[in-house]
């Protein structure tokens, strides 16, 4: 049986990633801060595992992953969009808390789920890591969510060449407005701006992507993957 810890399962992309993987019969290690939300996941389902950790912790992250054990795929997913606004309304502190969950925390899950790769016999797994959209364009008022998520795919592009000697393989899907709580407040925020908010998509399609992307066999890979509600306004956007 397959295994993959997914990062900010309790909600929103990760829990119907997990929702997914588990209905494909494979084992999933639900890793987030909400102990009950996974536990009833969990109880839901006899390959679930609930892992309750803050993917900024690093004591309790790798105390996570050394119980679920055996792993094939990580799905660093865990992010948050903090304070919106230009530059000079968003606290520092907000921006901190940003960087620490969406790049700190997808580089300690990383290096566990690297680590692992690395040791265990056959050698070898795979790591998807949820950047977005806005890894390539920003949408206002984004600063800190865009910044992360550029890094991010600095984070792929080098956890891709130094996991080659070791059978590792890392992708990135850039996910555009699947309907998660996270996007039901962006089109909260445009709708008090007076806009009209972007197309958005079922989030049961991001999930299937990543579902695609965890099947393949070692010697291929996903490396870049865009999966975006068809008509929003990401091509041309500035």
């Amino acid at each position: 049986m397959k295994s993959i810890v997914v990062t900010g399962a309790s909600s929103g992309i990760g829990q119907a990633t997990a929702e997914l993987f588990l209905e494909n019969g494979w084992r999933v290690g639900l890793l987030a801060r909400s102990a009950d939300k996974l536990n009833a996941l969990a109880a839901q389902h006899e390959n679930a595992v609930a892992l309750p950790a803050d993917v900024t912790d690093e004591a309790s992250m790798s105390a996570a992953f050394d119980a679920f054990g055996h792993l094939d795929v990580l799905f660093n997913n865990a992010g948050i969009f903090g304070v919106a606004g230009t530059i000079d309304e968003v606290p520092l502190e907000s921006f901190r808390d940003v960087v620490n969950v969406n790049l700190v925390g997808m580089f300690i899950s990383a290096q566990l789920a690297f680590a692992r790769f690395r040791a265990q016999d056959p050698q070898g797994g795979r790591i998807i890591n949820n950047g977005s959209i806005s890894a390539h364009v920003p949408r206002d008022k984004s600063i800190s969510y865009t910044s992360t998520k550029h890094a991010v795919t600095g984070m792929t592009r080098t956890l891709s060449l130094d996991g080659r000697a070791f059978n590792i393989a890392c992708g990135q899907i850039d996910i555009g407005n699947a309907r998660t709580p996270m996007v039901a407040e962006q089109i909260e925020r445009a709708l008090a701006d007076g806009r009209t908010p972007d197309p958005s998509m079922d989030v049961a399609n991001a999930a299937s992507t990543v579902l695609h992307m965890a099947n393949l066999p070692l010697e291929a890979n996903v490396q870049f993957v865009t999966v975006m509600a068809t008509t929003m306004p990401y091509i041309g956007r500035g």
